[in-house]
């Protein structure tokens, strides 16, 4: 039963868990589970098979459960809240945040989600009815409703005795949202300012007006670029009014920029962001076929294009030795060009003002770097076949490759962008098939040409 997991826990911790599961289910192993963190702990899941993991979700206790889970990914997430009840589901969202509560119950059925929400006080539906209005990948739908505000008009003393009747204040505050009587934002009141500032002095006087407040529709990337630019640790949300609906924090923030990044890194593979380690083989074998299906189709395409030329590779064997150069180096140029602007389209870099400059530049490297390596490859090719032709043949291929797949690479990701297609997902594989086949077309083309 022992599984070596790799946690974020110390070594003495994880040595600890190990030998406790090795004697299997105790009450030894059931109290350190309960004492890490729940991140560490959703580690530890996400970590195990299936079987060890039902196992040890068994053993964690009933309060720690929600914290738990919005910890997990919404892969393994699911593998949960697909075995509970209403009334678990119901307990989980007990002394959740309001954001928090959303997100586990975006991923019911909508049945379900209306009698977990039934069971709710009404002020408490209310707000999770209002994050639940918005897009999940919206400022509207990252944000909490959990928020203190306080009225221009209000003296420093009357504000500090505000809180003092409070027994706490919601987590990540780093400031009061100042509101008129329509409840339209109109400042902050960062609480540095608030136990500085002279009793008598009133909210107006002391406020900040330099933050603009996010618009509940926009993106949750475009919010995640915004507090990077501006360090920020929370933001106000507003609605088309700009009535106050919530507050945005920094660690949504920070999720939201893990998971961007995990959803780059898996969609070049054509894997699901949130794809489970240790999934059912029969799951993963599913979810995997649809993207080796369609590389299937493009290496048909490219072997078509190859076909076309039989009678030019038969008499010149030595261009089935050279052709997978001039492809694989064209698709390793494109690949530069095409992470480049996908990472510029991430951070908000490029528009259309600058993108004709964008792609000149790489049009002029392309070609740059396609004389360079042209040059090294064709005297290789002289020298091993002593064939100047041929040598003359894949200098021209791989020029004209080059300069065709950066100028691609840089413009798919705008393009595809343009049709609401991911371009992490589909950019890599149709910029393979494009260089594969202009580098075969250009290199057994003007083989034909010569040789014909």
């Amino acid at each position: 039963m022992a599984q070596q997991l790799q946690l974020s826990i110390g070594e003495a911790e994880l040595k600890k868990l190990n030998d406790a599961l090795e004697h299997g289910v105790s009450a030894e192993l059931r109290t350190m589970l309960n004492t890490l963190p729940p991140a560490d702990t959703a580690h530890l899941l996400e970590s195990s098979p299936p079987k060890l993991r039902s196992l040890l979700w068994r053993l964690i206790d009933r309060e720690l459960e929600g914290d738990v889970l919005q910890e997990l990914s919404e892969d393994v997430r699911q593998f949960f809240l697909d075995q509970m009840n209403i009334a678990e589901l119901k307990a989980i969202t007990q002394g959740q945040d309001v954001d928090d509560i959303a997100d586990l119950l975006q991923q019911l059925p909508d049945t379900i989600t209306r009698q977990v929400l039934d069971s709710m006080n009404s002020q408490d539906r209310q707000r999770v009815e209002a994050v639940l209005a918005y897009p999940e990948d919206s400022a509207g739908g990252l944000m909490n409703t959990d928020t203190i505000t306080v009225r221009p008009n209000n003296t420093v003393d009357v504000v500090l005795r505000y809180l003092r009747r409070h027994e706490g204040i919601p987590d990540s505050t780093d400031s009061l949202l100042v509101v008129n009587r329509r409840d339209e934002y109109i400042g902050r009141l960062p609480l540095t300012l608030l136990l500085t500032t002279e009793p008598g002095a009133t909210v107006r006087q002391v406020m900040l007006t330099d933050l603009d407040p996010i618009h509940a529709d926009m993106q949750d990337t475009q919010v995640a670029q915004l507090f990077e630019r501006q360090d920020l640790l929370s933001a106000p949300v507003v609605n088309d009014k700009g009535k106050l609906l919530g507050r945005i924090t920094i660690d949504d923030v920070v999720d939201v920029i893990r998971e961007e990044a995990e959803h780059s890194m898996m969609s070049m593979a054509g894997l699901d962001d949130d794809e489970d380690t240790f999934a059912p083989a029969l799951r993963t074998a599913r979810r995997r076929a649809v993207w080796l299906g369609f590389n299937l189709i493009t290496a048909f395409i490219a072997a078509s294009v190859i076909g076309l030329f039989q009678e030019t590779i038969d008499k010149v064997v030595a261009l089935a030795v050279l052709m997978p150069i001039v492809a694989g180096m064209g698709g390793n140029a494109g690949s530069q060009a095409l992470t480049l602007v996908i990472r510029g389209m991430a951070l908000g870099q490029i528009s259309k003002t600058n993108l004709r400059w964008l792609l000149s530049r790489e049009l002029v490297a392309g070609f740059l770097n396609g004389l360079l390596w042209a040059t090294l490859v064709a005297a290789i090719a002289w020298f091993w076949f002593d064939d100047p032709i041929i040598s003359l043949v894949i200098a021209c291929a791989m020029v004209i490759n080059l300069s065709v797949a950066v100028v691609t690479g840089a413009m798919l990701p705008v393009l595809l962008k343009s049709l609401n297609i991911d371009p992490a997902l589909a950019g890599s594989i149709i910029l393979t098939t494009i260089s594969d086949v202009v580098g075969f077309l250009s290199f057994l083309g003007l083989a034909t040409v010569f040789y014909g």
